[in-house]
């Protein structure tokens, strides 16, 4: 008989806004939108106060400023949240077996094996009040027996409490739930339940899993499982030291700066989108140079999580200039995106418009489809007219 699994959801609570209050305690209590200033800049964070008014992550500001007016908006600052995210892995690193960060502010740990030594629920409780402690955060968490009902259940335990569900209990405790909780489902897919009569996650387990499989494909069938409380993905082990990079040695050596900035622009999309394709985000940015006579130079420069273009080919650029100083032919060129978590790129949106988000997932669904390189920057697709020879893309 296989063992029964104890997993633990943990999510820091407004992540954003609770860092925000830390240094400034005459934040509490008010209705706070973190995100970009202007019109077209979206909602990153926002305080439970805030939400009180209809306001959500990733709404356009302009529309949370018009439900909530009295609310104090911040543009954010990327190092302090980055900070004291690293702050509570190394805790939960510390303190537990095994765990997967999965965002920024979100943590599985793996329980499995321990209950008949410690108790399970005991530990995770322990764990939340020792990152209370140190971190000054608050924090939710959720304990099943995988990571979909422990993450439901987080949800359900907010703010800055704390939901087990017991073996046997998953169904029952998901029923009466709006199949908005079912963490794959989103705003596309549940308007397509809704029009079928689906509103609540108790309609979805009485479906046959063959009539949401029709509707949905194979996604149809996750839906079902998920809705009944099954789920069998792993932790994934959290190690910052994956990396994925790409390097290219020209036919022939150069100085061309337009062939140079072409290549830099080619490589920097494909890693971006092999990124967003992983569920990845970067926290770190290398440019490599190795000129003529073979001389090799590397400099590095940490980031905010991100996984956007927009974001990363300025920086790459910025870091290639800062490299490139003797003015010498060269040989190769790569660059490395390390510091590696798992997450969704929209969790950075302080300087994203609605525009630049739907882009990227449209840029990537053709790219997907069709091959890298199907959708590019005009300045990347130079590079094939230069005789460039393809890279390869490496992951460490």
């Amino acid at each position: 008989m296989a063992e029964r699994r104890n997993i633990v959801h943990m999510d820091l609570d407004s992540f954003f806004v609770s860092v925000e209050r830390l240094y400034d305690s005459r934040l509490m209590g008010k209705p706070i939108l973190i995100g970009g200033s202007g019109d077209r800049g979206v909602v990153a964070s926002c305080s439970y106060e805030a939400r009180k008014f209809g306001v959500h992550s990733a709404m356009p500001m302009r529309t949370a400023r018009q439900l909530c007016p009295e609310a104090l908006q911040i543009r954010g600052d990327f190092a302090k949240y980055s900070q004291k995210s690293s702050e509570i892995t190394d805790i939960v690193r510390e303190s537990v077996p095994l765990f997967e960060k999965s965002s920024i502010d979100e943590f599985y740990v793996d329980y499995t094996g321990m209950d008949r030594f410690f108790g399970c629920y005991k530990m995770a409780q322990e764990l939340r009040q020792k990152i209370i402690k140190e971190s000054g955060l608050p924090i939710s968490l959720g304990l099943s027996q995988n990571k979909t009902v422990s993450k439901v259940a987080t949800g359900e335990a907010k703010p800055n409490n704390e939901k087990q569900v017991p073996y046997g209990e998953e169904k029952p405790f998901l029923a009466p739930l709006s199949v908005r909780k079912i963490p794959m489902i989103g705003k596309k897919t549940s308007h397509t339940l809704y029009n079928m009569g689906v509103k609540k996650i108790h309609t979805l387990q009485t479906m046959p899993a063959e009539l949401l499989e029709a509707a949905f494909g194979k996604n149809g069938l996750m839906i079902w499982e998920k809705a009944n409380g099954i789920d069998r993905s792993p932790i994934t082990p959290y190690s910052e030291a994956k990396s994925i990079s790409t390097e290219n040695t020209f036919e022939q050596d150069t100085i061309d700066v337009g062939l140079l900035e072409a290549t830099l622009t080619a490589m920097t999309e494909q890693l971006a989108s092999k990124l967003r394709q992983q569920q990845k985000l970067t926290s770190t940015v290398s440019v490599k140079i190795r000129y003529s006579d073979f001389d090799t130079h590397t400099v590095q420069r940490r980031v905010f999580y991100t996984s956007a273009d927009h974001v990363l080919l300025p920086l790459v650029k910025a870091l290639f200039q800062q490299l490139y100083q003797r003015r010498l032919l060269i040989r190769l060129i790569g660059v490395r995106f390390s510091g590696l978590v798992h997450g969704h790129y929209q969790i950075n949106l302080f300087e994203d418009t609605e525009e630049q988000i739907s882009l990227y997932q449209a840029l990537d669904r053709l790219n997907g489809k069709y091959g890298d390189k199907t959708v590019c920057r005009a300045i990347g697709m130079d590079v094939g007219s230069r005789k460039f020879n393809p890279f390869n893309g490496k992951e460490n």
